[in-house]
């Protein structure tokens, strides 16, 4: 980051037409959430414009303007670019918005997009906002895609340290970031908590719990592309501090939200990897129930199977003697053993042999 110092000549031209010029109809939801401006840590003024703020800038050009904007408009993004020389390309990054976090120098400006992160307790999931940050010699604009982070609380934990705040935008920036990343503690708390209810869920045998699963890794998926390029941009950053003459304090400060990124991002890379292995887990134990209930049909089919089989040996033994004593029941003239004297013994005989034998071949095939 540079060292502050007054509007280069390049700055002072023409004054762009206001914003609120009746040629162009102002839109219809103010995006302008609050514009500030600062003279050696204290806050001057507040203008209500984009005008006003450009006008009193000119008029101050020892101050720093803070400009916040929430899903602006393209000629309130164009308006800016043509005061402050933003590059067409960060313009359109901030326009369109979806972008990854990265850090990009042009000229003297500096544009860092980051990706801010807030746990919702009542769905249990987590919302993902998106932050452009302009960092100018004396100017420092914000554009939020989302609604987090919450600016607010940054602005006035640096108007509450004018000592601070005097170093210049860059300390504002370092402000931000320290807040985004602070952001992401009580994700990481959420997250841990989610995971612990998971495996309660998985041993519970919750049948809901694979789509939970899913649906967390999606989560971590976008929480480890919020912090991982993170990681990269502030250690570009300490990178510069020699070159660009960094206070000390804002070294110390920066290196501080470093170490706390890092910590993060290796907390998110360890909930990818928990939640691999817990998916596996569950899909192993679904495995093994899904055995066990084929076992159990198995089990019954066998079983049903015995009592078929039993069922049919006796059902065949018994048919045995029904048919001898339906053939001599039938009292034909004709027969040849109807007044033989030894007739019924003969078949009394007969089936009681045709019985056992079928009784012991059935035996020995154990269907009985």
């Amino acid at each position: 980051m540079s060292d502050r110092h007054p509007r280069a000549a390049w700055r002072r031209r023409p004054e762009p037409p206001p914003v609120d010029s009746p040629s162009r109809p102002p839109p219809a939801e103010p995006s302008v959430v609050q514009s500030t401006l600062y003279r050696d840590g204290r806050r001057v003024s507040s203008p209500t414009t984009l005008a006003d703020t450009f006008r009193q800038l000119r008029e101050h050009p020892d101050g720093m303007a803070w400009i916040g904007l929430q899903r602006p408009t393209e000629e309130e993004l164009h308006s800016l670019a043509a005061e402050f020389d933003l590059h067409e390309l960060a313009v359109e990054d901030a326009m369109e918005a979806h972008q990854r976090p990265k850090l990009e120098r042009y000229g003297d400006t500096l544009f860092v997009v980051l990706r801010a992160a807030r746990y919702l307790d009542a769905p249990e999931e987590v919302d993902f906002g998106e932050l452009h940050v302009f960092v100018g010699p004396d100017f420092l604009i914000t554009v939020r895609h989302g609604d987090a982070p919450d600016l607010s609380a940054v602005r006035r934990r640096m108007e509450e340290n004018p000592g601070l705040l005097a170093l210049g935008p860059e300390a504002v920036l370092y402000a931000i970031l320290d807040a985004v990343v602070d952001g992401y503690a009580p994700v990481v708390a959420g997250v841990q908590n989610d995971i612990d209810e998971i495996e309660t869920e998985v041993f519970g045998g919750d049948p809901a719990v694979s789509r939970r699963i899913y649906e967390l890794s999606r989560e971590m998926v976008e929480f480890q592309r919020a912090t991982r390029p993170l990681v990269g941009m502030l250690h570009a950053l300490m990178a510069g501090f020699a070159k660009y003459g960094t206070d000390e304090e804002l070294q110390r400060y920066l290196r501080d939200v470093a170490d706390h990124v890092t910590h993060t991002s290796e907390r998110v890379d360890g909930f990818r990897q928990a939640l691999t292995e817990i998916l596996t887990v569950n899909a192993t134990l679904v495995t093994q129930e899904q055995n066990a209930e084929m076992r159990a049909l198995a089990e019954a089919g066998f079983e049903q199977n015995e009592e078929i089989k039993k069922i049919s040996s006796w059902a065949a033994i018994l048919f045995a003697p029904t048919l001898v004593g339906t053939i001599y029941g039938m009292n034909f003239d004709n027969m040849p053993e109807l007044h033989w004297a030894g007739g019924y013994p003969f078949a009394v005989v007969l089936m009681a042999a045709v019985c056992t034998s079928l009784y012991v071949v059935f035996k020995r095939k154990d269907w009985l």
